[in-house]
């Protein structure tokens, strides 16, 4: 009998042993595409059954090219570099892996949250200089400050959790998801007017593409600062970056890029008031280990079974081991 194919389009950041490992003992044949191009990728599946991405790109070309592939899994929260349209129109699941680092991602935020109110990068890189004065710097008081989260899912309730008992205030805007205690729910331009902090916790889509464009970024409260550890095109950077060097916000952090890694002078990467993180905020042993699991698990499952574990997109195609889709009465 032949055993169902799944390939490892790429491998970034993360030890894919214990996937595979799963994947061999499951029954399937494991390859790795040899780098993320779309060529080496159908070179590798074209036999194929499920796809395994890290960050490559999966549209309606790579698709077509791969006829047997019912599945794609990320090895990630987000599902950008999938096309939906195009999975959607030939049938094919898409699973992502949304629990994993829900406690790094958010205390990653958190992190980055008290480095910006109490000045932290600034006064380091001052002290390196041979200044020592704390007073060349506006440090803030953390229980007179409004935090704003925008996005209330997983990751933005536990950040939320965690910056509550340390926020003068709390408040929040998600039109979809429920409320959460000890959070004010107000529309994202209210928001964005009284919060000191604003954190985003959306992910990318057609409606969160450049939510916060040049307009929204004009009614933030003056000396606001921003905080980004989900995807770098929620934000226009251009529009953003004006806002700094004119002085009307006073800083950022940002664990994503318009472009990773970043090019040799990126002005944000330059700029003295961005603190930047290396798209890290997810990582942990414990969180690596989960997102290469679950994601290898999805795989199994919609084998075994018919349907992933976390399915964003629901296919037709079912599992080489799932067995004819039931009747309806």
């Amino acid at each position: 009998m032949t055993k169902p194919v799944a390939v490892y389009t790429d491998v970034v950041d993360t030890d894919p042993a214990p996937g595979v490992e799963l994947l061999e003992r499951a029954g399937f044949a494991v390859r790795f595409a040899r780098t993320p191009a779309p060529a080496d990728i159908v070179a590798a599946a074209a036999d194929a059954d499920a796809l395994l991405l890290g960050y490559a790109e999966v549209g309606p070309s790579l698709l077509d090219a791969l006829p047997g592939v019912g599945l794609v899994a990320t090895q990630s929260v987000g599902y950008d570099m999938v096309d939906l349209d195009a999975c959607r129109e030939r049938g094919v699941w898409v699973a992502n892996v949304p629990g994993a680092a829900t406690e790094e991602v958010a205390s990653h935020a958190l992190a980055m949250t008290l480095a910006l109110l109490r000045g932290l990068p600034r006064l380091d890189r001052d002290v390196r200089a041979g200044m020592w004065d704390g007073t060349r710097h506006d440090l803030r008081r953390l229980s007179e400050t409004t935090v704003g989260v925008v996005g209330l899912g997983r990751i933005g309730r536990r950040y939320a959790g965690f910056v509550r008992p340390l926020a003068g205030r709390v408040v929040g805007h998600d039109p979809v998801a429920a409320e959460v205690d000890g959070v004010e729910s107000m529309e994202l331009d209210a928001l964005l007017a009284c919060s000191d902090v604003v954190s985003l916790h959306l992910p990318l889509t057609d409606a969160t593409r450049n939510l916060l464009d040049a307009r929204r970024l004009g009614l933030m409260r003056a000396g606001a600062a921003l905080v980004n550890v989900s995807r770098a095109g929620l934000v226009d950077h251009r529009a953003f970056l004006r806002c700094l060097d004119e002085g009307r916000l006073s800083g950022a952090a940002l664990d994503v890029l318009p472009q990773e890694p970043p090019e040799p002078g990126d002005p944000l990467v330059r700029h003295p008031r961005v603190l930047v993180t290396p798209h890290a905020a997810y990582l942990s042993a414990a969180s690596t280990l989960d997102y290469v699991l679950e994601q290898a698990r999805n795989v199994v499952e919609w084998h075994a079974r018919g349907r992933p574990v976390s399915a964003v997109l629901e296919g037709r195609r079912r599992g080489p081991g799932a067995g004819p889709r039931p009747a309806l009465d």
